[in-house]
């Protein structure tokens, strides 16, 4: 939904990794942060991705005011331009299937942050952030699952317990709750719920308000990226600082914003040490760009994420070492705060 520009979902597409032996996908779920450990490390990991379970989908189809699904498979949400979805795309069993054959032990889903749920005023934001949990967390393997919260009216009680669960990685905050330092204060207590729980936060673009005349590609390239710079920009200035211990990934590179540290720097801003508790995920860009990023912050922080079914996964072609730190060491790192 949130990038029509990669509506259409490639027949083919590059294998990010080494080959590697198909994965059970009947597996019980780790029942201790020891268990999760040891399954991450030993896997290769997609960090960001998108399926609707059959639950969800029904619970968007019932809704009488955006976002909702009308005609069965048509998306309508308050700032981007009607999206006929691809059913395909949300087929649980196909994209199981392709997951494992593409030899995935560990498939992180979470709710799709444009369609502006989060931001929704809190029942309703609870109902379908309810609906979400419930239905994504029966997924099963390969698939786990990033929470979601109300960011208007928090529930820092439901937070707390959903973030419990194993198969819960941690939380996606849509970038549009965190575009300024003043509205990173804002979301302390939520911040404060995750650090506890010792699992982290990704930070995802959010809704896009209406722009007339713009073409199908705009949402994805231009708010979605400026949305990402801005948290990320707003993260450096005060989040550090406030939440010491949070670890805190940023889809898409967080839209290049590492890049712009020179001009911080010359307009007297301050870069510092390069932070090893902030990740950078990879969907949507290829070799020149994540080459140029690994130059600012290295190669520890950087880890794989598709954005399937709007975007395929992508090898960047950065050699053996890389591969295995992207799509294995990192994540592990991320997810589980355990040292190299």
């Amino acid at each position: 939904m949130s990038e029509p520009v990669h509506s259409e979902m490639a027949t083919e597409e590059a294998r990010v990794g080494d080959p590697a032996p198909v994965a059970s996908s009947a597996a019980p779920a780790p029942s201790s942060r020891v268990a999760v450990s040891r399954r991450i490390a030993s896997g290769r990991t997609d960090t960001h991705q998108h399926v609707w379970p059959a639950d969800f989908v029904e619970a968007l189809r019932a809704r009488t005011t955006e976002p909702r699904l009308v005609d069965d498979w048509t998306l309508l949400t308050a700032g981007e331009a009607p999206y006929a979805v691809d059913p395909a795309a949300h087929d649980v069993e196909r994209r199981r299937a392709r997951e494992v054959a593409e030899g995935k032990d560990d498939v992180l889903v979470s709710l799709s942050s444009p369609l502006g749920i989060e931001h929704l005023p809190g029942a309703e934001a609870r109902e379908l952030i309810d609906v979400w949990h419930r239905s994504a967390l029966g997924l099963g393997d390969p698939f786990r699952v990033w929470a979601a919260t109300p960011v208007v009216e928090h529930d820092l009680v439901g937070l707390s317990e959903i973030l419990r669960d194993d198969r819960v990685v941690g939380l996606q905050l849509p970038a549009t709750c965190l575009l300024d330092p003043a509205a990173v204060q804002r979301m302390a207590p939520v911040l404060d719920v995750v650090a506890v729980s010792g699992k982290p936060v990704m930070v995802h673009p959010g809704p896009t308000p209406a722009v007339a005349d713009t073409p199908a590609w705009w949402p994805a390239v231009v708010p979605y990226v400026s949305q990402l710079q801005s948290a990320w920009f707003a993260w450096h200035q005060g989040g550090r600082i406030a939440h010491p211990t949070l670890r805190i990934v940023f889809v898409a590179l967080a839209g290049l914003a590492p890049l712009h540290h020179e001009r911080l720097v010359a307009r007297g801003g301050e870069f510092g040490s390069v932070d090893p508790n902030v990740f950078y995920e990879t969907s949507s860009y290829d070799t020149r760009a994540i080459d140029a990023v690994v130059r600012v912050v290295g190669v520890d922080p950087v880890v794989h994420g598709s954005d399937r079914p709007y975007a395929q996964p992508r090898d960047p072609g950065l050699g053996h070492a890389f591969t295995h730190a992207h799509v294995h060491a990192n994540p592990r790192v991320l997810l589980t705060g355990e040292p190299r």
